[in-house]
């Protein structure tokens, strides 16, 4: 079992920052990731639709016998991690907002944050927000578009550009010195976003955090894979798999392969 897979799903391309993390930190892990592109993006869906991607997609990474699989998504996380707690019976990891490390660190006292609006709107971030935001502001902004932007592979046009002053603009001007990217998209959208915002303001993902908390659960389990051989990688989509590929492979920095995910799946 510990040369198992992890399993890692997302609304589309964004969970590679979450793999990238995990490939980093876990060099000997077999990992399967599956990009639910055929119904990106999961902003606009209804709680019941994103619950039954997300239970899909467990499926589909229960049938690669997947050790563990992380929710890479901060909004199907919102509609399906409770769920699928109660009815896997692999541990299931979760991404949220990284509130409290942004708290941790502000000096100006008001953090913003950037996600999508069911994320911000959503019962699991306004514990957050009561959990760690004491004695500071907590700006939000939901940004429609940027997910479209990075399933587009349009890293660094002046669309985007200007995509991202428009959302960042009025959390900088009320005096926000610490951003958190609440999106697992928004990563890829880093180096655009330190331009935009200027280095003087700290910009915060989940990547670290999850990957901790991957490794956590995997040795508290007895699970970690102890085979000192690279780890391998493998890579479905429920959208198109051959324009895929190459936004895959731009993305995680260096060639890969992409499956369509089964019919029954996608």
């Amino acid at each position: 079992m510990s040369a198992a897979p992890i399993g890692v799903f997302d609304s589309g391309v964004g969970g590679l920052s979450i793999l990238q993390a995990i490939r980093a930190a876990l060099p000997h892990e077999n990992l399967c990731y599956v990009a639910d592109s055929g119904h990106v993006p999961y902003g606009t869906k209804t709680p019941e639709y994103l619950q039954q991607r997300a239970i899909a997609l467990t499926q589909f990474l229960l049938t690669q016998e997947a050790k563990a699989i992380v929710v890479a998504c901060n909004t199907a996380t919102v509609a399906a991690v409770r769920h699928l707690r109660t009815t896997v019976p692999i541990p299931i990891i979760a991404v949220e907002p990284a509130v409290k490390p942004a708290v941790a660190v502000t000096k100006t006292g008001v953090v913003g944050v950037i996600a999508t609006a069911t994320t911000l709107t959503s019962k699991q971030f306004l514990s957050l927000l009561e959990q760690f935001g004491a004695g500071v502001t907590i700006l939000t902004q939901a940004c429609p578009h940027l997910v479209h932007q990075v399933e587009a592979g349009d890293l660094g046009s002046s669309m985007t550009r200007a995509l991202i002053h428009q959302y960042t603009s009025p959390i900088l001007a009320a005096g926000a010195d610490t951003l958190v990217l609440g999106c697992t998209h928004y990563p890829f959208l880093r180096p655009l976003i330190h331009e935009v915002v200027g280095p003087e303001v700290m910009v915060i993902d989940t990547g670290a955090a999850v990957t901790r908390q991957v490794f956590n659960v995997l040795k508290a389990k007895h699970l970690l894979n102890h085979n000192q051989q690279p780890g391998q990688e493998h890579f479905w989509t429920s959208g198109e798999a051959k324009s895929a590929q190459t936004l895959f492979s731009t993305l995680w920095g260096q060639p890969v392969q992409v499956q369509a995910l089964p019919s029954g799946f996608a």
